[in-house]
Parts: structure tokens; sequence; C-alpha cells
């Protein structure tokens, strides 16, 4: 049996089924916002606020419009300070306890393979070797043309996909996930290799 990570933050998620899945994974405290719920549930966003204070909470929903209401709800609520916000990619199919896909068509958290979610978690272990992250601006975004600019949401869209990341994710959040993941010399790196990419398959369509 794989060990599980041992992850100093807790970690929130939407229900309870998302929690049992992490568990398997993890050596964490995980806490569920039971959906929407947390939006009237002022003991859990209390609560939540206190956790947060001493190593922040990292927070993982599924990669839908609930799944960023909920994450935009704890951003108001929470200082972006202690929020390590990481994302699942938009991946179609059907969780097997469901009968039916998502509205959406996705699939949740619940439903990601263990090597994917391992990764993500990776960053945040207690054992983990110290490596530099962050230090990405929005003045970086801008030049890239990922944000402020024509079809900015498009090019952010694209990248996200190259990354792993969740689409329509606005520039503060893209922004966000990015200096978890990343230095900025690596993201400047991947995003001009994408870029190269984009241009090459553009030119090749046209032939």
């Amino acid at each position: 049996m794989t060990e599980r990570i041992r992850i100093l933050p807790p970690v929130v998620v939407e229900g309870k089924y998302d929690k049992i899945r992490l568990s398997s994974l993890l050596d964490a405290q995980i806490l569920t916002t039971d959906g929407f719920g947390i939006f009237s549930r002022r003991e859990r966003l209390a609560l939540l606020r206190a956790l947060a204070a001493p190593h922040g909470l990292i927070v993982l929903t599924d990669s839908d419009g609930a799944g960023k209401q909920i994450r935009a709800f704890l951003s108001s609520a929470i200082p972006s300070d202690k929020l390590f916000h990481i994302y699942i990619p938009r991946i179609p199919g059907r969780e097997r306890r469901k009968s039916a896909p998502s509205k959406e068509g996705m699939l949740g958290v619940e439903g990601m393979d263990d090597a994917l979610l391992r990764g993500l978690f990776a960053p945040f272990a207690a054992d983990a070797p110290s490596r530099a992250r962050g230090g990405v601006t929005k003045a970086d975004l801008y030049a890239l043309g990922l944000t402020g600019v024509p079809r900015a949401a498009e090019r952010r869209d694209a990248l996200a996909g190259r990354l792993g990341l969740p689409e329509s994710m606005t520039p503060n959040a893209f922004l966000g996930a990015v200096n978890i993941l990343y230095a900025r010399g690596e993201f400047l790196s991947l995003a001009a290799a994408t870029e190269a990419s984009n241009t090459d398959e553009s030119n090749q369509s046209v032939l």
C-alpha cells in the first residue's frame, strides 16, 4: 500500500465522497463545505477561518460552475494569503457510483486518478524539498497576452489546458494557481513553449 502524503494545511473539499477519496491518499485534516451549505453555515465558516490562521487552507473543488462559486465565497471570507487554490483538469466522464454524468459532464475530485491527485498535493507535503515558487505578476500575464488584451481569455484557456488547469479561470485565479505550482522562470518558459506550439499548429492548419 502506497504511503499517504502528510499535509500540514487543512484541506477543504465540497462533499463527503471527495473527503473519502482524498483520505486514502493524504494524511491531513480534510473538511467539507457540504456543497453550497457553507453559504449558510456560519459555524463551519468560522471554523475554516480559525484553521487557516496557522498554516493556511488548501481548497480543492470540482472544476465546474458550482466549484467556482464555492471558491469565490471562500475567497471573499478568508484572507487571500491564507488560501491555497489547487485545481483539477476538466475531464469528461462519470464517477462510477453515479448513474449519470454531472450537469457539465465532467469528472469531479472523486473521479481523478491517484497519480494526478498526488501530483497536486506534492508541493504541500510536510517533507517536500523546498523549491522556489511564485513571483509571477499581473504584469507578466499582460506581457504574455493573458489578460487585458483581445483574446486574452482564449490564450489563458489554451495555456491552462497545457498546464492541467481548468478553463475559464479569471486572471486572478489563474495567477494564484501558477504561483503555487511554478517559479516565475519556469512558468515563463512553459508559456513561451505553449505559444510557440500554438503558432506552429496555426501555421500548419493554414497550409
